[in-house]
């Protein structure tokens, strides 16, 4: 008997897929990572604002359970991405390079949820086969879930054991497979710890952890003491180094908080807050009175600054190269107590006289080697051959940064990298290049009280897994002549 044109053969009758907001919120979060190099943390807070008033618009709820999971399973498939490709490579028949980059986006999410969470496998399978066949179609989605059953099969130790080269053989590449890090950037962080496993397992581990969310008390305007009382004791501790800290419990809704809607506070690192805290510490001869910022966006240090400056009678110059970043240390010095001034200007061309100023830093650009917690794609996205190319600039910056500075007064260079060649090469290559500009390091440690394990100076790497920051470095040089 022929079948009549148009109609479905007999049998299982066709079920339409479920859209889940959540996964299809996360799978376009890791499109936009990868197909425009856009980065989570940005594209994410937008996607979540989008899903919230699409549910409102049909009548249902996206709550704050939904938003955390949505951003867990964006950020978990990020961090430990390079793990997860070892296993999806492990369990089908071509080169990953022949998988379309949304079936791999969907297979990540997919063993991030059977590997990655407390998600049992069967719902994560079963949801994950559901976004392919919203996103991929019922094609491909049957590979999607050969894939992820297979999988499904071990869990993430056992994974591991599989894919993962012995430590013995190649600890390099071990560590790689199993922290979820380029083998590049294991070596680097390696050499910058110069110690034994443990602490560079300790610090890759902590690369993968999610990092708290930390807000910064502008002086003048607010103190931790007075952020922690506006709100509910069992949702803050204080910073664990930072006079001006006070850290969210998980789950903290920054923009929740009064003092940052009014710009009384931001959402800084507590390294960033030691960093600008330990410039404005630094002991001076004579005259305090012109700071400048001489790469000061997008203006969380200059705002800290400026608050501290103003505190003190002195006023802070925030230079930024690009207009649009510019605006946006605007906004952020915006309402701070005392004078101070925004301008677009190129630190390696300064618009100011040489001498003119009593302090400065520049945070300079860098791989961001040190800030993987909170952008993991980056991790990704950077090459070895990066650090050679951010070099010139690096030196530029230090090397002006140094004749904008008056004999007497003192210059910090940071940065956040604890790659050596980003770090302390730098400090001594322009040191020993600018023969007309004498300068000497002040030792940073005693500037950041309280602070253990700071190495053995004059110059400062904070560390993720020892001091709970991002890995920030900062070197102090007094102009001696």
């Amino acid at each position: 008997m022929t079948q009549a044109p148009g109609r479905r053969p007999q049998g299982k009758p066709y079920r339409r897929p479920q859209r889940d907001p959540v996964r299809i919120l996360a799978f376009e979060a890791l499109r936009a990572v990868g197909e425009r190099d856009a980065y989570a943390n940005l594209v994410l807070p937008s996607l979540l604002r989008s899903a919230e008033q699409d549910a409102v618009k049909k009548g249902r709820t996206f709550d704050r359970r939904d938003a955390a999971l949505a951003t867990e399973l964006v950020y978990g498939t990020l961090r430990r991405q390079g793990t997860y490709d070892a296993v999806i490579a492990a369990c089908v028949d071509r080169p990953l390079r022949e998988v379309d980059p949304p079936v791999l986006d969907v297979l990540a999410l997919g063993a991030h949820q059977l590997l990655g969470t407390r998600i049992p496998a069967h719902a994560g399978v079963s949801a994950t086969v559901e976004l392919a066949r919203v996103v991929l179609g019922d094609g491909r989605a049957k590979f999607v879930n050969a894939v992820l059953r297979r999988i499904a099969a071990q869990d993430l130790d056992a994974w591991l054991a599989q894919v993962a080269p012995p430590y013995d053989e190649d600890p390099e590449d071990h560590l790689s497979v199993v922290h979820s890090h380029p083998r590049w950037i294991v070596s680097a962080l390696w050499d910058a710890l110069g110690g034994g496993r443990a602490g560079i397992e300790d610090l890759l581990e902590a690369d993968n952890e999610r990092p708290e969310v930390t807000l910064v008390a502008r002086p003048g305007r607010s103190t931790a003491q007075e952020i922690a009382d506006s709100l509910p004791a069992d949702t803050t501790e204080p910073g664990r180094w930072s006079p001006y800290a006070v850290r969210l419990a998980e789950g903290g809704d920054p923009a929740a908080v009064d003092a940052v809607r009014e710009g009384r506070a931001g959402v800084q690192d507590e390294g960033s807050q030691l960093v600008a805290a330990a410039l404005a510490a630094a002991p001076l001869d004579g005259r305090d009175e012109r700071w400048l910022d001489g790469c000061a966006g997008p203006g969380g240090k200059a705002a800290l600054l400026a608050a501290i400056a103003a505190g003190r009678g002195a006023r802070l110059v925030a230079a930024e190269k690009q207009p649009h970043r510019a605006r946006l240390v605007g906004r952020a010095l915006a309402g701070n107590p005392g004078p101070y001034q925004v301008v677009v200007a190129d630190g390696t061309r300064p618009a100011w006289a040489p001498g003119a100023f009593d302090r400065v830093l520049v945070d300079v650009p860098c791989t961001g080697l040190g800030a993987l917690r909170r952008r993991p794609e980056a991790r990704w996205r950077r090459r070895a051959e990066d650090v050679a190319g951010f070099a010139p600039l690096q030196r530029g910056l230090l090397a002006e940064a140094l004749q904008a500075v008056r004999v007497g007064g003192v210059v910090g260079y940071a940065t956040c990298s604890p790659h050596p060649a980003e770090t302390r090469a730098v400090v001594d290559d322009v040191l020993g290049a600018a023969r007309s500009l004498r300068a000497e390091l002040v030792d940073a440690r005693p500037l950041m009280p309280g602070v253990p394990a700071l190495g053995d100076g004059p110059d400062v790497q904070l560390w993720p897994h020892l001091h709970g920051t991002d890995a920030m470095y900062l070197a102090l040089l007094r102009r001696t002549a």
